[in-house]
């Protein structure tokens, strides 16, 4: 193992000093992470047999990590993500026909209700959000 290491060593420094692959230290470096990554990715696409995907994982990884310890995040209701997404778009509660009417809107918004699969799937199609925002932990199980 020790004769691997050797080979790998000047290898790594020199791709280490030309791609600043590594644990980030800073916003800059995290920058130029999430530069390389998008690269890769127009690079590779979808195509797991791609001679730098491997890169793409450990890039990946590396901001993955530095993000959830940086921007550790916070469970969100369905009710949260509507009033946000709602905020966003400037709309008021009679702006959703597709939960029902304003006073469905507000039932919801305050906690009497939940929201039904038929209103999650609309409100993802509308939003253009993954309908996984709006459901509550412990509601898919329900």
């Amino acid at each position: 193992m020790k004769t691997v290491l050797k080979r790998v060593a000047p290898a790594w420094r020199a791709f280490e000093r030309t791609a600043h692959v590594g644990p980030i230290r800073d916003e800059t470096h995290y920058d130029e992470m999430v530069t390389l990554m998008d690269a890769l990715i127009d690079e590779i696409g979808s195509d797991e047999v791609h001679p730098l995907y491997g890169l793409l994982y450990i890039v990946g990884e590396i901001i993955r990590e530095y993000d959830e310890s940086h921007y550790p995040s916070e469970d969100v209701s369905g009710a949260d993500m509507l009033r946000f997404l709602m905020e966003q778009h400037g709309l008021k509660q009679s702006d959703l026909p597709e939960i029902g009417t304003q006073s469905v809107v507000s039932e919801l918004l305050c906690g009497k209700r939940k929201l039904n699969v038929r209103q999650i799937a609309g409100l993802s199609a509308r939003f253009g959000v993954s309908a996984d925002v709006f459901i509550d932990e412990g509601q898919a199980a329900a």
